[in-house]
């Protein structure tokens, strides 16, 4: 197979790109057969992908090294042209809507390419292609500005991910110094990232504004491709949150603070200590959970294993942390391979197995569904994905002493604890950007404001005297990528951590009926609405209040145990 460094990147012309669509648009409505619409529909297919295959390894090469002059500008390249492609791809949109094979298109294609389709149609106008150029401009700027952090600690510096080894140090006065330390470097740059999500919150509401609609919220549902819930659904689900996942969460930190003796309400230093002789920490280097990782897939399934073999010589992963490298992870899909690929930054922790098996849950749902056709149904919506890797996460239990060795019972209980905290944690960040995006005259000062606030409501055990500057002041959110990049996401993980919380219930009682379940949820990639792909494989709604009720009661049951 084709390796990574060895995939050919090519920049576009986007005019030829664009007199392209327009001619397999002006045939399309044309089209007396349904053959003809059909070979139409497919050659849009495969000339969307080629464009996406290009858009990503840009990414990728980018991300990877920020400083790399090549694919800085590529970047940039791509932060002007996709909005203008996706005014071109708007057409074949209106005309597809507006197809007489539409009936025959969705019995072999599916409905959903109809519901998203018009979702779309309301998301996109070519008068907001300039503010979308823009809006990509600050994003970038965004990941540039993180990415380029270089912070002073005991004698060297580090970048924001490598800080998160010190982060959880059990040393306590080392672990305060790291927080304080990496606290100041956003400091610093409070004024850059201030003007930043400014600009991006009034792009926004002037993009909904242009597009006729009530706000930025509603903007960024359509954009989130939400097609089977809405702003109510999800108000409701918080309402469940702060009423069942927040007394377990707060009684979960409870008991660590004592177990760790420190004070409750813990400094922010101290919240994400589990235990006083220090968190679990991964048995070996990165080589050794990739080692580790290959013998749980192959164990796994006849699939998972020829999977995380063909990734693995492939060279389709770029895990450690280095200077340049943007933070976070993410996995991604190279269409014109039919491959994924799965970016992170491994920094000696706990996260290094998590991120490996999160990302791979990602992987290996693309890998299974990369024939489907068209493209935008390999995958679900992204809080159906998550139910993949999420849920993958707790499947990796079994290898859980391979991944930890003598921490193996360490991370088992600091896993289950960690879903269920960050599920509050999680749909903070969604009520958050609820309150700015309805309130966009909002100040700075009045969103940390808000995030103090919202901070008291969804994490009570966090102490919020000042200890920890930019933290304990209601200015953490800013390091959350997705607040800036991606409005609306994380309510996603919150949705799909309440699934995968099901899965784990069935893995205690039954490993091989859970995957049973698994891949019968994840074999239907995106060829239905996320609350249909759950109700086919069996699986109960996170918008039902039951559901979240019963997975907090098995949860709370294990942990006390």
């Amino acid at each position: 197979m084709i390796k990574f460094s060895e995939m050919k990147y090519e920049r576009p012309d986007t005019d030829e790109i664009k007199k392209e669509i327009a001619e397999i648009v002006a045939a399309f409505r044309e089209a007396g057969t349904y053959d003809e619409a059909r070979a139409l529909f497919i050659k849009k297919d495969e000339l969307e992908k080629h464009i996406d295959s290009m858009a990503t390894l840009a990414n990728i090469r980018h991300s990877i090294d920020t400083r790399d002059e090549f694919y800085d500008s590529e970047a940039k390249f791509w932060d002007s042209a996709a909005p203008e492609l996706e005014e071109a791809f708007h057409e074949w949109t209106v005309a597809l809507l507006a197809s007489t094979h539409r009936k025959a298109l969705s019995e072999e294609f599916g409905e959903i390419i109809f519901t998203d389709a018009e979702i779309e149609e309301k998301s996109f106008d070519s008068s907001i292609v300039p503010l979308m150029q823009e809006e990509n401009s600050l994003t970038t700027e965004y990941q540039k500005l993180l990415a380029s952090a270089r912070i002073p600690f005991r004698g060297s510096t580090y970048t924001i991910a490598q800080m998160g080894k010190f982060k959880i140090d059990a040393d306590d006065d080392l672990r305060r110094e790291a927080w304080i330390a990496e606290g100041s470097w956003y400091k610093d740059n409070q004024d850059k990232l201030d003007e930043i999500y400014d600009r991006l919150v009034n792009l926004r509401h002037e993009m909904s504004l242009k597009l006729g609609l009530k706000d930025a919220v509603e903007f960024g549902y359509l954009r989130m491709k939400r097609n089977c819930y809405d702003r109510g659904d999800i108000a409701k689900f918080r309402d469940a949150v702060v009423k069942y996942l927040v007394p377990l969460a707060d009684s979960i930190k409870r008991a660590q603070a004592e177990r760790t003796g420190v004070p409750y309400p813990m400094s922010f230093a101290d919240a994400n200590l589990m235990y006083r002789d220090g968190n679990a920490k991964p048995a070996g280097d990165a080589d050794a959970i990739l080692k580790a990782a290959g013998k749980f897939y192959e164990e796994l399934s006849p699939e998972t294993g020829e999977f995380f073999n063909m990734m693995l010589e492939g060279e389709l992963m770029d895990l450690l942390a280095k200077e340049g490298k943007q933070g976070g992870g993410y996995c991604t899909t190279i269409y014109d391979y039919k491959v994924p690929f799965i970016f992170a930054n491994f920094n000696g922790t706990t996260s290094d197995v998590e991120t490996v098996t999160h990302e791979a849950g990602h992987a290996f749902a693309d890998w299974v569904n990369r024939q489907r056709v068209p493209a935008s149904t390999i995958w679900p919506g992204l809080e159906g994905c998550e139910v993949h890797s999420m849920s993958m996460e707790f499947f990796a239990w079994k290898a859980a002493g391979d991944f930890f060795g003598k921490d193996r019972e360490k991370f088992l209980n600091s896993h289950l604890a960690g879903a269920i905290t960050f599920i509050p944690y999680g749909t903070m960040v969604d009520h958050f950007q609820h309150s700015v995006y309805e309130h966009p005259e909002m100040t700075p000062a009045e969103r940390h404001s808000e995030w103090k606030r919202l901070l008291g409501i969804y994490m009570p055990w966090l102490r919020l005297d000042g200890e920890i500057p930019f933290y304990s002041e209601g200015m953490g959110w800013q390091r959350q990528h997705h607040i800036y990049i991606r409005p609306f996401y994380y309510i996603d993980y919150c949705l799909a951590q309440t699934v995968a919380l099901e899965f784990w219930a069935m893995i205690q009682e039954d490993p091989e009926a859970a995957w049973a379940k698994y891949m019968k949820y994840t074999r239907q990639g995106g060829s239905d609405v996320f609350t249909k792909l759950l109700e086919k494989a069996g699986l109960g709604s996170p918008f039902d209040e039951a559901t979240l009720r019963g997975v907090c009661s098995k949860a709370e049951r294990w942990l006390a145990g």
